[in-house]
């Protein structure tokens, strides 16, 4: 796909990211210079669709029709995702089921031309830089197409992913109590961290180690350290997917690399302590590591 400077820009559209009972909301806005029949038709016909959406689709355009959902690329056979039409009020209104997740499409007047409005709700907040930023994309090759110009999605290489990080406070860890952690089976404190990342595992895995493989039983390599958590032995590790090590007294710091959205690994960081360990410096500590493991992945 051709890349535009406009999709590389890094400044998050107008948007919001509100959670309540389990369930996260992404909204945004785009004023488009085209009345709401063309941007309706944009948003409902396949043959437009495929200039700007990122899947393939399929719909029956009326309420409780079902819809499909395949990406470019997918092995053959791959039956792809289905999802049904909510609400379908032209050309005002155009919401549907993509899986578990829910998309809601609001077309309004403005001016001479609309106001386009987006919903999107779906339960992994951990996903909701990925999810805006890729909307972000899309919405501007719909704009490209209602202009006449040359859709083509573009590219982020992350740095539009990693500014709605920011802008939603995603890069924010947690601290809470777990059960036994020292010999004498007393409590615990656990600071955790899941952060979507941009590039793939073992990409991740190089920038860690650089080019040091870690060893059960000897020092973890630095990458994988920050500051209130030295290097200490590696307990268990299975390249590139995770790794263990002790940290004393009575603490351990765990680095997970699971399936994420997008193109990236899903990173989940934990160390456990002692009830009255510095839990607070050891967020600190751990939120500025994993910027620094970021910016590089945005560089790799």
């Amino acid at each position: 796909m051709n890349t535009t400077p406009h999709d590389m820009n890094t400044t998050p559209h107008d948007s919001t990211l509100t959670t309540a009972d389990g369930r996260s909301a992404l909204r945004m806005e785009r004023r488009l210079p085209h009345p709401p029949e063309k941007v309706w038709a944009a948003l409902t016909d396949p043959a437009a669709l495929r200039g700007w959406f990122p899947a393939e689709v399929t719909v029956d355009l009326t309420r409780g029709g079902p819809m499909s959902f395949r990406f470019p690329g997918a092995e053959a056979g791959d039956p792809g995702t289905t999802g049904t039409v909510t609400d379908v009020e032209e050309p005002r209104l155009f919401a549907f089921t993509w899986g578990t997740d829910h998309l809601s499409w609001t077309v309004t007047p403005d001016g001479e031309g609309s106001l386009l409005t987006l919903v999107h709700t779906f339960g992994d907040r951990p996903g909701a830089a990925s999810f805006a930023s890729g909307w972000q994309l899309c919405v501007g090759a719909l704009a490209r197409l209602l202009d006449g110009a040359p859709a083509g999605t573009g590219r982020d290489r992350g740095g539009l992913h990693e500014s709605y990080i920011s802008r939603f406070g995603l890069d924010r860890g947690t601290a809470e109590p777990v059960g036994p952690v020292g010999p004498d089976g007393s409590e615990g404190r656990r600071v955790r961290f899941e952060r979507q990342l941009v590039r793939p595992a073992e990409t991740v895995w190089a920038v860690l180690s650089a080019g040091i493989e870690p060893v059960a039983g000897l020092p973890v390599p630095e990458g994988f350290t920050a500051a209130t958590a030295p290097a200490g032995p590696v307990t268990e590790v299975r390249a590139p997917r995770s790794l263990t090590y002790a940290v004393e007294p009575h603490s351990a710091v765990t680095w997970e690399l699971g399936e994420g959205t997008g193109h990236g690994a899903r990173l989940v960081l934990t160390q456990t302590g002692p009830v009255n360990w510095d839990t607070d410096a050891a967020l600190a500590a751990w939120r500025t590591r994993i910027e620094q493991l970021a910016a590089a992945l945005v560089d790799a």
